[in-house]
């Protein structure tokens, strides 16, 4: 099968969206599948072998100039070669710029709009680049953020097309009105040109069918995989302290502060301890002000040499990371649509601790590698975080559990298969233009 991806790359980030599609794309050409994986915006970010185009559509300089400027709507494609290099992209995705969704409203908002943008120039360049290459089986939008591209595509190829759900609605509700409830009317709007949606767990299906008013029937599940050659439940020898681990990026929503607020609950218990909080992941500038408050408080309850946060990590460096720990907990404030760490962490025989929503109590009832607590509540998340390391056997037992559930129910090749498989089910709607189908028809 001949698949197109379009995904979009989150600059000097590890992201989980990109780590996922990257591990799909690879498994996919692995088993003799013709993949091309196309970035937007900025080169993709992975921590495994990089199977995406070098070439990078809607580069993020141009993007933002034909914003905010008439004049670079036009400018001849040679100048744009300038800004547009993957070298350029990379470096620019090196500098400190805020990219929060309240900040990107109106470029959303045009993006959405496709040929109707300001980055109306950038689509024909797609298009052009597209027409130059081998005719795919399927177009996969990466994200519901670039449905703006659906109708074009959809229009230049005459092809089944897709679009994977994966945690978008987090961006959408960090946009300012009324630009939030504008894009998902566009997206909704934008829908008619899809024949079918991906989403990543169950409980996303049900909430986006809702927030983006699709009919669940046309939300295929496909669970995510990860590619587990390098995973061992082998623990690194080292310190005897209990390690209380959190891999993810450093910022709010991932709710580091109430698992340090757990942890400092956790030392005031007679008989807990010697014990530690390790933190790794990446740190946005606009977000270091956090984690120094985090670091502040814990130094107020005389913690500090018990906390360290070892920065973002290489697959090499997170897999020892992993190693380190006797626990892992991402303890979410929002309901998390993926769970790609908590996975990783299984899959190295770590036992987790999840807040009860999104995805987290599916990943849990079926790999069977940790326990749930209450959502936003850090005395929940200290007691159930207690109940391992009060109980090692019950700790060591979900470790066990864990990774043999992950290897059961969550890799690479499962995942692939499962895409295929849903791949083969799309059937070519007739583009709106030509008929007055709606989404529900």
């Amino acid at each position: 099968m001949k698949i197109l991806y379009l995904t979009a790359g989150a600059g000097g980030m590890y992201c989980g969206s990109c780590l996922r599609d990257n591990a799909l794309a690879a498994e996919l050409i692995a088993q003799g599948h013709e993949v091309m994986l196309v970035p937007l915006y900025t080169p993709t970010l992975t921590d495994e072998p990089n199977v995406s185009q070098h070439k990078v559509f809607f580069g993020g300089i141009s993007v933002y100039l034909e914003q905010h400027s008439a004049i670079f709507r036009h400018t001849p494609r040679w100048v744009d070669r300038l800004w547009d290099s993957e070298l350029v992209l990379k470096a620019a995705s090196k500098r400190s710029i805020p990219v929060h969704p309240s900040a990107l409203g109106e470029m959303t908002i045009s993006m959405l709009k496709g040929e109707d943008g300001y980055q109306r120039k950038e689509v024909f360049k797609l298009l052009d680049w597209l027409k130059t290459q081998p005719l795919p089986d399927v177009v996969d939008l990466q994200n519901s953020l670039l449905s703006g591209l659906a109708r074009p595509i959809k229009e230049a190829l005459g092809r089944p097309l897709c679009c994977t759900l994966q945690g978008e609605d987090v961006f959408l509700e960090g946009l300012r009105e009324p630009y939030r409830d504008e894009a998902r009317q566009l997206i909704y709007e934008n829908a008619r040109y899809i024949d079918g949606f991906i989403a990543v767990s169950h409980s996303y299906a049900e909430f986006m069918a809702d927030y983006l008013r699709l009919p669940r029937s046309r939300i295929h599940v496909v669970p995510l995989g990860i590619n587990l050659k390098d995973f061992t439940a082998s623990r690194e020898s080292g310190s005897e302290r209990f390690t209380i681990g959190y891999l993810a990026r450093i910022t709010p929503e991932k709710g580091l502060h109430l698992l340090a607020e757990a942890y400092r609950i956790l030392r005031q218990r007679d008989g807990f301890g010697p014990a530690r909080l390790e933190a790794a992941g990446y740190l946005a500038p606009e977000h270091r002000g956090y984690l120094s408050e985090i670091e502040r408080k814990m130094k107020e309850a005389g913690l500090a040499p018990e906390f360290h946060y070892h920065g973002a990590l290489d697959r090499k460096a997170k897999l020892s990371f992993l190693r380190r720990l006797d626990l892992l907990s991402i303890p979410t404030t929002y309901a998390e649509s993926k769970g790609l760490p908590v996975l990783e962490a299984m899959a190295s025989g770590v036992p987790v601790v999840q807040p009860r929503w999104g995805a987290f109590p599916e990943i849990i009832e079926r790999a069977r590698g940790g326990i749930l607590c209450k959502p936003n509540d850090a005395e929940s998340l200290a007691e159930a975080i207690y109940s391992l390391w009060r109980n090692p056997e019950l700790a060591a037992d979900l470790g066990r559990k864990g990774y043999a559930g992950v290897r059961e129910h969550y890799t690479v090749t499962q995942m692939a298969e499962r895409v295929l498989e849903v791949y083969s089910t799309l059937q070519i709607k007739t583009p709106p233009s030509q008929t007055k189908a709606t989404l529900t028809d």
